[in-house]
């Protein structure tokens, strides 16, 4: 028997688990070892697509034993299983939906993932420093001859912008997105229900984790449904002010190691 045995902890990827040297740091990659090897269950929930996520278990040499949350919460892979347990698409309506957004917000850049493939429209500056971090290839096309369905859309502007561009979408078809900002530049879409929240509670169910032994740390808006699950939520110092004013318990930053941080938290509550 472990000390962490019956707990699981997911953590963000960008900007928490991964630095903002783009890496996972030893201190990290340590406090990780030590919780699965004390029987805790570990895992992430990122925004990234099964594309643009796994060539990071190898880069960084990535440890979990759980089912990873993919896509915003738009998929559960488990990389044990080599398969998708969970994955949701947007609604066949979307693409149309999206030509009329463009019109009215004609500035609006985006990507559309089907598959396992990215398809960009408009594509601006927040649009390339996505696409050269996550580092994997695109196709740059008219929306009509993108093909469907589409698993989830990251739309890019300024916060200002995109936040007039949420409130549209919300006002229109409120019943069949969720559409939540991944950071001040890039509000992401998914199906109504497919947020990080919904998906890590799938993942304990799956795995019989009662409420209180589920933790969660993140930085950013789209964190906090998962946040709220959490018996204690964790964030690191570079958090969103939403996150922070929101309630959660705030580390030390991402690049001093907040998930090592609290995995010692963690450490000191069981015995």
């Amino acid at each position: 028997m472990g000390k962490f045995d019956g707990v699981l902890f997911f953590s963000d990827f960008d900007d928490t688990l991964y630095n903002l040297q783009r890496t996972v740091s030893p201190e990290n990659h340590a406090a990780i070892r030590y919780f699965i090897s004390h029987g805790g269950r570990f895992s992430i929930a990122t925004g990234r697509a099964h594309r643009t996520f796994t060539p990071q278990i190898q880069k960084e040499h990535l440890e979990f034993n759980a089912p990873v949350v993919l896509s915003n919460g738009a998929a559960i892979y488990d990389y044990g299983q080599e398969r998708y347990l969970v994955r949701t698409q947007l609604c066949p309506e979307t693409r149309e939906r999206i030509t009329q957004l463009c019109r009215a917000f004609p500035d609006l850049a985006f990507e559309a993932y089907h598959g396992e493939d990215i398809y960009v429209h408009n594509p601006n500056v927040v649009t390339m420093k996505h696409l050269e971090r996550v580092n994997v290839p695109y196709t740059t096309c008219p929306i009509a001859e993108m093909p469907t369905p589409w698993n989830k859309v990251i739309m890019e502007q300024d916060e200002p912008y995109l936040k007039q561009v949420r409130d549209y979408i919300l006002a229109h078809w409120p019943e069949d997105y969720e559409a939540i900002f991944s950071n001040r530049y890039l509000l992401e879409l998914t199906e109504q229900g497919s947020d990080k929240g919904q998906m890590v509670a799938r993942v304990a169910r799956l795995l019989h984790i009662s409420p209180e032994n589920l933790y969660c740390i993140g930085d950013n808006q789209n964190d906090l449904p998962m946040l709220a699950l959490s018996a204690i939520p964790f964030a690191p110092a570079n958090c969103a002010p939403q996150v922070r004013e929101w309630g959660a318990r705030v580390l030390g930053h991402c690049d001093q190691h907040a998930v090592a941080q609290a995995i010692e938290i963690l450490d000191g509550l069981y015995q």
